[in-house]
């Protein structure tokens, strides 16, 4: 742009006191913008002609959606001009005095470089060095400064400078580029190496205009890896800027604006070229950061050449001190102690591809998920592959088991570093997506290698993309974007486009027939490597077997280990004492570590009984000598006997856990007990109502049943002839009432259970059966109809002498055999002793006389529970004569032999 000095629309003001000012900018040769001091924001600023001088005008750019306008090119000399003025005066503190004032604002004046007039006279330089002309119109004589300027121009023409030599200065004509027809393919010409620039325009912090040098390409950098405040532009067209956009725009223009730098283009992503601008005095990103006037961002953080950890730094230091943009911040881990920040803890278990659990020098078990890290998972239309077929993920996700496996044999029984990067809130079920727990997530390293990145690096797991603003991620996430970025160019695992690993893995747990095909070759095998994959008590545990890539359930031979807690037909069964702490030692001992198993034999339910070592220890002796089991008789053939025996017995006689209530009694006094007492045969005639599914039947008096039917008629009659209103009793658990059964008539019942009104449980208090009805079905028990005028009539019983088998299909069998037998008729009942619930009793059918339980040890439906009492031994051995006549028979379960050979008590039969 040309200036001249003051139209005729001028008028000449007052001598005006000397200013000062910062130089910001070069506009031309003669027009440069001056600034204030900061105080608060960015300062004034104004800008300054210079008077009596003329300089040649820069190229401008013709304006964006007019297509009649042109490129105006520079005029010859003009750049010069203003490279000499920038070199010059850029950032340099000079004075002035404005001597005109136009009518639209213009001010022109004398600028000199320093405090005062005594510094260098500005336009007096460039008049010299051939770079301007002198305005001669008007000169007045008695004007020493154009009379200095027309004498030193003189001067300048004589010695031919500038634009005064020959030639007419076309040469000095930019050919300036404003356009780059491939960005990418001129950003990769360039090889990331450092190119020269003049930064010309700030746009805001973190976006700026560059003259390349020294081709003039026009671009317009973003700096790479991080993002400023910025002005968003209004509908009207005005500008709005976001909290510290000015301050970060004038943080970057006081340092770079118009300043020599070199740039290192690093990328070009949708038409913007990213790149990292270097000056003497240090790195613009990093600043920017550090002051708190940008944040990091991810998506172009990865093409940043001057390392990342840096730039994440800078941000960090700023958070920390809350500065600027970061005034308001709450660190992830705010909320959490130093020492539940950072610990070191020793890895129990790989419970996929991103979750561990450790356990803390407290003893407390916790759940470590790897901050910021996805485990390889089922995409599309492998989700919908074989539906009829069991899901496996760990075995039917691809590379989910190598990343398990990764993980197992780097990290299990290892101490690690942990640190807390993050605690992920609990989510609520949505619609596709599941709930989750609250999730600690961290960062992990072992030997000063972070074990995400490791994981990330071969391809097992992949980086998790979050919105800028969420600062819940891994302390080291620009290293594992790197990291996924190598995996994805050398195809490494999930990257690679190689057919995906299959794992055809047999699970044969439970699969009897199988396993009986397996079992020899187990036996003749001797020692099998093994990996523990799950310990479902102290001495049952599931394998997976390497080599013969299969999975199979294996119960510890020669110990008899505390039971859990489990479902039965009968309900729940309570755990054992020590039954969790032997689980524990066991899970601690050997979950998922590498075994050596010894296969002996397998029971009936295709569980493999043998013996596990880990490096050098038995499990089965080690649970002994922790007094977590006792010594099953079954260890008597094996050849680690002695060992079991010699371990029971220290803790026998230190009476610990197990042992603590340990005492010998005497066989004496046992012997005096059982022989005062004598079996007593008192049959009475019962009625037999109703039989369950784990052979406990109920039975009504012969002798009161004259009672219940009379009741039964005068209740009924009573009903008929005042009828309860439908839907007017509200059941509650444990009351007494009277529900209509499926026979159309009213018998007396106990609310068991409420799920619902349409959903009543009730028990039938005189005939045993179990009902669930509708609350419509059900009315209140008059007071003279209640259990105080008649008791319940139906009082359960079991079966003294046998055992009921475990096997579902063998108990059906034995329960329709008794329905048949017994049910709905009059027998003879003895009670032979007590039990838990109920009296174990024998029955005989009320013709014959003939023992019903016997009649099913005989049939070899059931076994013999096998009493000690003296008083009972004749009854014992007479079940146990026809047991053996049974098994000789191979009758129904016996019909494979003796299969409770080798069982020990847990796995469903005592002896």
């Amino acid at each position: 742009m040309a200036s001249v000095s003051g139209p005729a629309q001028t008028a000449p003001v007052p001598a005006s006191p000397l200013q000062r000012g910062i130089v910001k900018m070069v506009l031309s040769g003669c027009a440069i913008i001056v600034r204030g001091q900061p105080r608060g924001g960015p300062p004034p600023e104004r800008q300054i002609n210079l008077s009596n001088i003329r300089a040649g005008a820069i190229a401008r750019r013709a304006a964006q959606g007019q297509p009649d306008t042109k490129d105006i090119p520079d005029e010859p000399w003009a750049f010069q001009a203003r490279e000499f003025l920038r070199k010059k005066l850029i950032g340099k503190e000079v004075c002035f005095t404005v001597e005109v004032k136009t009518a639209i604002g213009r001010e022109y004046g004398m600028v000199y470089l320093g405090k005062d007039t005594t510094g260098e006279n500005i336009a007096e330089s460039l008049v010299n060095e051939g770079l301007a002309t002198v305005r001669r119109e008007g000169i007045r004589g008695n004007n020493p400064e154009q009379a200095r300027l027309c004498e030193l121009e003189d001067q300048s023409k004589a010695s031919k400078k500038g634009m005064w030599s020959e030639g007419g200065g076309t040469h000095t004509i930019r050919d300036l580029k404003y356009t780059i027809e491939n960005p990418r393919n001129f950003v990769d010409s360039l090889h990331q190496k450092p190119i020269n620039a003049i930064i010309e325009h700030v746009r805001d912090g973190s976006v700026v205009r560059a003259l390349l040098l020294p081709d003039y390409y026009l671009v317009t950098v973003m700096l790479s890896g991080v993002k400023c405040p910025t002005f968003r532009r209004e509908a009207d067209g005005t500008e709005t800027p976001e909290p510290f956009a000015a301050e970060a725009k004038f943080f970057t223009e006081s340092r770079l604006l118009q300043r020599d730098v070199q740039i290192i283009l690093e990328s070009c992503h949708n038409q913007i070229i990213l790149g990292t601008i270097l000056h003497p005095n240090g790195n613009i990103t990093e600043l920017l950061l550090k002051e708190g006037f940008a944040r990091c961002v991810d998506w172009s953080m990865a093409v940043y050449t001057q390392g990342a950890e840096k730039l994440r730094a800078a941000e960090r230091s700023a958070k920390e001190r809350k500065v600027r943009i970061w005034k308001d911040y709450v660190a992830p881990t705010a909320n959490l102690d130093q020492k539940d920040r950072q610990f070191v803890a020793k890895v129990m278990q790989v419970v996929n591809a991103d979750a561990l659990v450790v356990k803390l020098n407290s003893g407390e078990y916790k759940t470590i998920h790897l901050s910021s890290i996805r485990p390889p998972r089922n995409e599309g239309e492998e989700k919908n592959k074989d539906k009829d077929k069991r899901f496996r993920p760990l075995y039917d996700i691809p590379y989910m088991f190598e990343a398990r496996e990764f993980l197992r044999k780097k990290l299990i029984g290892k101490k690690v570093n942990v640190t807390v990067d993050y605690i992920r809130a609990a989510t609520s079920p949505g619609e596709g997506t599941p709930a989750f727990s609250e999730r600690t997530c961290a960062t992990v390293t072992i030997g000063g290698i972070n074990i995400a990145e490791a994981l990330v690096s071969k391809g097992l797991a992949t980086v998790i993309r979050y919105r800028q603003d969420d600062d819940q991620r891994s302390s080291h996430y620009d290293e594992l974007l790197a990291a996924e970025a190598r995996a994805i160019k050398n195809g490494k695992g999930l990257h690679s486009k190689k057919e995906v690993p299959i794992h055809r893995v047999a699970d044969i747990s439970g699969e009897t027939q199988k396993a009986k095909q397996f079992l020899p070759f187990l036996q003749r095998a001797g020692r099998s490597e093994a990996v523990v994959e799950y310990v479902f008590s102290g001495s049952r545990l599931k394998l997976y077997m390497p080599k013969e890539t299969c999975l199979i359930t294996f119960l510890l031979a020669g110990i008899e280990c505390p039971r859990s807690s489990r479902n039965t037909p009968g309900g729940m069964q309570m755990a054992e004492p020590f039954s969790d702490e032997a689980m524990l030692f066991t899970k601690e001992l050997v979950l998922q570590r590498e075994v050596e198993v010894e296969v002996e034999s397998m029971d009936k339910a295709g569980n493999f009984i043998g013996w596990l070592h880990i490096e050098g220890v038995n499990l089965s002796v080690a649970l002994v000598e922790n007094a977590l089991s006792k010594v099953h008789f079954t260890a008597e053939r094996s050849a680690y006997y002695k060992a079991l025996v010699s371990a029971e017995e220290a803790c026998r006689q230190k009476k610990e856990k197990i042992w603590a209530n340990y005492e010998e009694k005497p066989v004496e006094e046992v012997v005096h007990v059982s022989e005062e007492k004598e079996r007593v045969a008192n049959y009475r005639p019962v009625y037999v109502t109703e039989i369950t599914d784990t052979l406990h039947f109920y039975a009504q008096d012969v002798e009161t049943g004259g009672q219940l039917e009379n009741l039964m008629e005068t209740m009924r009659a009573e009903i008929a002839a005042h009828p309860s209103v439908e839907g007017s009793y509200s059941a509650r658990r444990g009351d007494y009432c009277l529900a209509k059964f499926a026979d159309g008539e009213w018998y007396r019942a106990r609310v068991e259970r409420v799920e619902s009104p349409a959903k009543v449980h009730v028990f039938y208090i005189d005939y045993g059966n179990r009902e669930v009805v509708s609350s419509t079905r059900l009315a209140a028990m008059p007071p003279s109809f209640s259990t105080r005028t008649l008791p319940a009539q139906a009082t359960e019983y079991t079966f003294a002498f046998i055992q009921v088998p475990q096997d579902e299909d063998a108990r059906a069998d034995v329960v329709d055999c008794v329905v048949r037998d017994i049910q709905n008729s009059q027998c003879l009942l003895n009670v032979e002793y007590s039990g838990a619930t109920c009296p174990h009793v024998t029955i005989q059918f009320g013709d014959t006389k003939d023992d019903v339980g016997l009649g099913l040890v005989k049939e070899g439906l059931v076994m013999v529970d096998v009493r000690k009492e003296k008083y009972l031994q004749k009854m014992v051995t007479e079940y146990l004569n026809s047991q053996e006549s049974a098994k000789s028979a191979r009758l129904n379960i016996w019909r494979y032999g003796d299969f409770r050979a080798d069982d020990a008590d847990e796995f469903g039969y005592r002896r």
